[in-house]
């Protein structure tokens, strides 16, 4: 089946290019690009656009549309119309399932195309030519897809710088300890009083004592 679909757009890729080489260039009928040169990044989208008089008989049907992108190294089909009808089995397997077209500009003479998730290789001349009513015309445009940017990263904390020693234990533990200390010296300071007045108030209470035993025995 995938042979045969291969076998048809090689066909219809040969009977468009029989029908562009056998009609001339004639200058009444202009192709242009809207922008001679695009800069993209890779994974990006894109639009590429050619312009091309119309007259007022001009159809889609009559159209004839062949676009290519021409590098050092090969030429890869991306869109290819025929009489109006769009030939996605005729696109190179670079472009398979990433260009996109308008068919509502088509008919004010404007080829619009959409390409999607460029890639590095997309870079190169990309050539549309354009067949109306045997009459046929071309133009270029160049397209650079550079490469896309790593993102920086984050910047991790370095595991290398010692740890600050934790000097708000210490503290307390000093806070606690001299609080300790205070208590045990007000703790020893009341009981030494303690002993005092005890100690006066047996001696008063010996001398009244002894005092009166003396008078008796006077």
């Amino acid at each position: 089946m995938d042979q045969d679909q291969t076998r048809a757009g090689e066909k219809m890729i040969c009977r468009i290019l029989l029908l562009i080489s056998l009609n001339c260039v004639c200058g009444a009928f202009v192709v242009n690009v809207t922008q001679t040169s695009y800069q993209a990044e890779e994974n990006h989208n894109i639009t590429l656009e050619w312009t091309f008089t119309t007259t007022a008989d001009t159809s889609p049907d009559s159209l004839f549309i062949f676009c290519v992108l021409r590098t050092d190294h090969k030429g890869s089909v991306l869109f290819v119309l025929f009489k109006g009808v769009e030939v996605p089995e005729s696109r190179d397997q670079q472009f398979v399932g990433r260009v996109q077209w308008d068919k509502d500009v088509l008919s004010d003479g404007r080829l619009r195309l959409h390409v999607s998730r460029l890639r590095t290789e997309d870079s190169g001349w990309y050539r549309c030519k354009v067949r109306r009513n045997n009459v046929l015309n071309s133009s270029d445009c160049w397209l650079n897809v550079s490469a896309a940017r790593d993102c920086p990263e984050p910047e991790r904390p370095n595991t290398d710088t010692p740890e600050t020693p934790n000097t708000a234990g210490g503290g307390n533990i000093g806070l606690y300890c001299g609080l300790g200390l205070t208590a045990a010296v007000v703790v020893v300071l009341v009981v030494c009083c303690i002993s005092f007045i005890h100690c006066h108030f047996d001696e008063q209470h010996f001398c009244s004592v002894f005092s009166g035993g003396s008078e008796e025995i006077a």
